[in-house]
């Protein structure tokens, strides 16, 4: 496991433990409204290995603790002694209403069901933030790297399925990861187009959230307003490809290598409000440390955030230019982090 102190645009958490010579086994999860990760490591002195890892489809199994159990009973695995499951919702005494599924979970529930004392439910982004702890240098793609001093609070905002954001607090010697749910704060329009947009979005959801825009979803919708409200053409080329897969993954696919003119508008605006909401987060959490785009989205539309538009419109901040200039900007390339921190969160629990 990447060690922090070496790396100083990375967060300073406090460590777990160490337990000398025994090895601990910690299940971990990254519980989202598509779909599920989980995976069993073990930890020895800190250091994290990787077991057995399975993917699931969210919707599949009613009850989730039955998902643990069928991956438990899969193989002759060591069973493990902590569990740690970064959830998509807001985790309120042990609770969780998963916020895309419908559904409720609870620590106990998995206690009973797995006999495991040593249970924690985080919120999907306070995994991702302990995931940073994880990292190494090659799974962050820098679009700026801000001031040379850049101790302070850290932001991370990560649209995938939904959209995410948490916050790291410096104490003056180490970072502290807590959630949000700044994801479903209003959309701010700023343009007339951006006003068109909204009054458009609020007819079919009535309250228009930043998720609304910045998400995979939100790919979706913007290109529909942009075809059916301004009129803007859409190939059947690329019909039959949306319909034959994810809509917004072929949007932006098109947009990226550059050939389609909706889809070149569509992700010129997801880009921009992806921007404006990252600028917002960032002043409202003073995240002087750094900004990190995790999620599933930024990472596979690298390209598109690296020419320079991107920080434009993240600098439109009032009159905070010189504090948004002075903060680094990062990719997390790893799609993994959220589960790698609910293992990190997990090696912290007391058995």
């Amino acid at each position: 496991m990447q060690t922090l102190k070496k790396q100083s645009y990375l967060p300073r958490f406090i460590e777990p433990e160490q337990g000398g010579d025994t090895k601990t086994w910690l299940l971990a999860g990254d519980l989202g409204g598509t779909k599920t990760n989980l995976a069993l490591f073990s930890s020895l002195n800190g250091e994290l290995d990787l077991i057995r890892e399975e993917k699931y489809a969210s919707r599949d199994y009613q009850n989730f603790s039955e998902m643990i159990k069928h991956f438990l009973s899969e193989s002759s695995d060591t069973p493990p002694n902590r569990i740690c499951i970064g959830v998509a919702g807001p985790v309120v005494r042990g609770k969780v209403e998963l916020t895309n599924l419908s559904r409720e979970l609870s620590e106990d529930e998995i206690r009973q069901s797995t006999g495991i004392n040593a249970v924690a439910l985080i919120n999907d982004l306070e995994a991702t933030a302990y995931g940073l702890a994880t990292l190494s240098p090659h799974q962050l793609t820098t679009l700026h790297r801000g001031a040379a001093d850049h101790t302070g609070n850290i932001a991370i905002i990560a649209p995938g399925t939904g959209l995410g954001m948490a916050g790291l607090y410096w104490d003056g010697e180490h970072h502290h990861p807590f959630p949000t749910e700044g994801g479903h704060t209003d959309f701010a329009p700023r343009t007339d187009l951006d006003i068109l947009l909204l009054r458009y979005l609020q007819e079919k959801y009535e309250v228009v959230s930043w998720e609304r825009l910045i998400s995979g979803p939100g790919i979706s919708d913007i290109y529909v307003f942009l075809r059916d409200i301004k009129g803007m053409e859409e190939p059947a080329e690329l019909k039959a490809a949306m319909d034959a897969g994810d809509p917004s993954a072929e949007i932006s696919k098109a947009a990226i290598a550059g050939k389609v003119p909706i889809c070149m508008k569509t992700m010129e605006l997801f880009v921009r409000y992806l921007a404006r909401e990252s600028c917002n987060l960032v002043l409202k959490m003073k995240a002087t440390g750094g900004l990190f785009l995790g999620g599933g989205i930024p990472p596979k539309i690298a390209s598109l955030l690296e020419t320079g538009e991107f920080y434009h419109h993240y600098m439109q901040g009032d009159r905070m230019a010189e504090l948004l200039a002075s903060v680094p900007i990062h990719i997390v390339n790893n799609d993994k982090s959220a589960l790698w921190g609910a293992a990190f969160y997990a090696g912290l629990l007391k058995e």
